[in-house]
């Protein structure tokens, strides 16, 4: 008998295999919280639905410690809060395999915080592996092979009852993610390294998820460079429109209608809306007049100015001669290490210095350079200025 099933909780499916055990209730989640306090390390993962629903839900949380796995129904859980306090305890590490989506996720829908992440993608980076996805790095480093099937990873993780191969692959994937981190753990000791992914993964902390600002967003449609000003305002109306549908329909903003649409109208508001590509009748039927209004208010707004673009300034044939350098300096170094050469220094860093050299010191003080860059990396760019 399933453990969950020994609790008197009804599982998500009948043919889930131990040791994982799926999570609906309050008290349930309590029980592992406390079941989970003093581990050294644990595993974790989140599942969302962004390609069925508007806005997107956190549908599962995954966990896994040294001894069990625990499958956590935030369709059914209201409060997660038990979870808080393990993830924020920093004497116990959270091993995260690409974790920046993770952590906006769980940012954005219930407030939950991760201190002492380990990311295994970033550790993998950072020992020169080029195939650093969960199934390459599972495969490469542990010789054990998982399903990424493209299926399951655009599935509607929101449903309910999950099917057992759903729950087998988010099982999954946190099951091998305390055994890859301590393999990838030990390549970066032999290397010196383990600070620099320390560094890395304490930024990673800090992301929080942000909201797209729905007054510009729809500057970044593909395709509305090419409008007038009359254009983008009747393409800001159907945008807002859009967003408004979709909330309603509670289905993605591309379901609603394409952007390739929303251009279309914005170049040819006064075309037949039975014939517009996208839209088709059900369409027309569910929000078409509500979509004619849509126009008629973008064609009656002033139309937009886009502010002047700030041009520029051409490098000089000097300047693009220590640029090409520079680049060439840090592809050298990254062959040295044997790192991607991307890892070493922001290449925005490096046009400012083929323009000013000598503003090394300035570029040391930004944010955007780590600790274990100004130590290790600096001194060799400092020589390659100086040529």
């Amino acid at each position: 008998m399933y453990e969950a099933e020994s609790r008197g909780v009804s599982p998500l499916t009948s043919s889930l295999p131990p040791p994982v055990e799926i999570v609906s209730r309050l008290a349930q989640l309590g029980a592992v919280a406390r079941e989970l306090v003093g581990s050294h390390a644990i595993a974790l993962d989140t599942e969302s639905n962004s390609f069925h629903h508007y806005p997107e839900q956190l549908c599962l949380i995954q966990i896994a410690s040294r001894h069990k796995g625990y499958i956590i129904d935030t369709i059914s859980l209201y409060d997660l809060s038990p979870l808080r306090d393990i993830l924020r305890d920093v004497s116990i590490k959270k091993v995260v395999h690409a974790a920046d989506y993770d952590i906006r996720s769980l940012d954005r829908h219930c407030g939950l915080r991760i201190h002492n992440l380990f990311d295994t993608s970033i550790a993998a980076r950072f020992i020169g592996i080029t195939q650093f996805g969960l199934a390459a790095l599972t495969r490469d480093l542990l010789g054990i092979t998982i399903s990424k099937s493209k299926r399951l990873q655009r599935a509607d993780w929101g449903r309910r009852p999950l099917s057992a191969e759903a729950i087998e692959y988010a099982a999954t994937d946190v099951r091998h993610l305390l055994t890859l981190q301590k393999t990838l753990d030990k390549r970066l000791q032999a290397l010196g390294r383990t600070a620099w992914v320390t560094e890395e993964c304490a930024r990673i902390e800090e992301v929080q998820y942000t909201a797209p600002n729905l007054e510009t967003a729809y500057l970044s449609v593909k395709g509305a460079k090419d409008l007038d000003g009359r254009g983008l305002a009747i393409l800001r109306s159907l945008f807002l429109f859009r967003e408004e549908e979709a909330r309603h329909q509670h289905r993605p903003p591309f379901m609603v209608l394409p952007n390739a649409t929303l251009i279309f109208l914005a170049t040819s508001p006064e075309a037949d809306l039975s014939k517009v590509p996208g839209l088709g009748q059900i369409g027309l039927k569910r929000f078409g007049h509500d979509l004619q209004q849509a126009l008629r208010n973008g064609l009656t707004a002033l139309p937009i100015q886009r502010p002047h673009p700030i041009r520029a300034v051409r490098a000089t044939k000097k300047q693009a001669q220590r640029l090409s350098r520079l680049k060439e300096w840090r592809i050298s170094l990254g062959s040295s290490l044997s790192l991607d050469p991307s890892l070493l220094w922001p290449l925005a860093s490096l046009e400012r210095l083929a323009k000013a050299p000598d503003t090394l010191s300035i570029e040391l003080a930004s944010d955007a350079i780590r600790h274990w860059q100004r130590n290790v990396v600096a001194s060799s760019l400092q020589a390659c200025l100086s040529q």
